[in-house]
């Protein structure tokens, strides 16, 4: 008797499972589409990513080698950077304006002050990066930009809790003795030469500086 009724429970069973499937069968299907269609499409879109990043490297790598020769064209390199910048993925696309800024310093400084203040204020770079061009800018913009302007930006770099910190108070200190304010170049060097913390080199150019300042 029990056979009967599993039986006519399972008839019942394949005969909703029938109705279910001509009635949403469709839909079924045209969601499955789409599941593989998304999968195929962000597939798809991860080579291209890994492709361009692999052309990127490429052009960089050729123009970090170009610069590197002798004799080397320094404008025409940094215009290589600046296209690999305009096409590359995010993170080539921050080495190659700052790579381009450095060539460039040299020869053209406001443009290399340029690409500097251009990449210190692209929300899209990562904070290192961004304080890393704020800091290079005004270092190179020593003599040219106004002094105050520089302590200014530099001042949240100069925070102890920034990597960059150290070379941030030497050069708002540079800035300083450039306005003629000795006391505050003073007293930023002679927090330098005791920071056990900052590099080597920073605390020995700041000795030195404090001697010639007669500190």
């Amino acid at each position: 008797m029990s056979d009967i009724f599993e039986e006519v429970d399972e008839e019942l069973r394949a005969d909703r499972a029938q109705r279910f499937l001509k009635r949403y069968g469709t839909w079924i299907a045209a969601a499955m589409l789409l599941v593989v269609a998304g999968v195929g499409c962000l597939q798809g879109w991860r080579w291209w990513q890994d492709r361009q990043a692999m052309q990127a490297a490429e052009v960089f790598l050729s123009a970090s080698a170009a610069a590197a020769a002798p004799n080397a064209d320094v404008k025409a390199i940094a215009g290589q950077f600046t296209a690999v910048a305009a096409e590359a993925p995010g993170g080539y696309r921050t080495l190659a304006r700052l790579r381009a800024a450095a060539l460039l310093a040299a020869e053209d400084a406001p443009g290399a002050l340029a690409l500097w203040d251009q990449v210190s204020k692209d929300t899209a770079v990562e904070p290192l990066y961004r304080d890393l061009a704020t800091l290079l800018w005004g270092l190179h913009g020593l003599g040219s930009v106004e002094p105050a302007q520089i302590e200014s930006r530099l001042a949240p770099l100069a925070a102890a809790a920034n990597p960059w910190h150290a070379s941030a108070q030497e050069v708002r200190a540079l800035a300083a003795l450039q306005r003629g304010d000795s006391a505050a170049a003073r007293q930023g060097l002679e927090a330098l030469a005791n920071d056990v913390t900052a590099p080597q080199g920073v605390r020995e150019r700041a000795g030195r500086l404090l001697a010639g300042l007669g500190g």
